[in-house]
C-alpha cells in the first residue's frame, strides 16, 4: 500500500511545499502546525493562543485522516522561547488529551519558527482498523 495525501478544506492549508498530512502503514504523519488562522495569520494572545489554535487544527487533518487526538502516539513540539513559554504551553496542551492516556512526546527551543510563530506541533497517528 503506498503512501496518500490527506488534504482536509477545513483545515489551515499547507503551502505549496509540503502536504497537510501522509497516511502509510496505518499511521498518519501530521506535518508541523503553527498557531495561525486560514489567511496564515498567527492568532493573537501568545503561546496558549497559538497552541490550541495548533491542536485544533491538527484535530481536523487527524479527522480528515480517520484518526483524531486520542490516537496520537508521538508529538514534537518546538517553542521559540523554551523558558517563558514551556509552562503555559503544557497548560493548554493538557486540555487536548485524557490524562491516563498522554502520547509520547519531545519539545525542543528553536531559533525561529514560520511566520514568526512560538509555538509549532508535528505529531504522528494511528488510524483506527487500519
Amino acid at each position: 500500500m503506498s503512501p496518500s495525501i490527506v488534504r482536509s478544506e477545513d483545515a489551515i492549508p499547507a503551502l505549496p511545499v509540503f502536504s497537510q498530512a501522509v497516511i502509510s502503514r496505518g499511521y498518519v504523519f501530521v506535518s508541523g502546525n503553527i498557531g495561525c488562522d486560514k489567511d496564515l495569520k498567527l492568532v493573537d494572545g501568545g503561546v496558549q493562543a497559538q497552541a490550541r489554535a495548533a491542536l485544533e487544527n491538527i484535530a481536523v487533518v487527524l479527522k480528515a485522516a480517520g484518526s483524531g487526538l486520542e490516537h496520537i502516539v508521538k508529538a514534537n513540539i518546538y517553542l521559540t522561547n523554551m523558558e517563558r513559554d514551556f509552562g503555559p504551553m503544557n497548560e493548554v496542551y493538557a486540555e487536548f488529551f485524557d490524562k491516563n492516556k498522554r502520547p509520547a512526546r519531545t519539545c525542543v527551543g528553536v531559533a525561529t519558527l514560520p511566520l514568526g510563530a512560538i509555538f509549532e506541533m508535528e505529531c504522528m497517528a494511528e488510524i483506527p482498523d487500519k
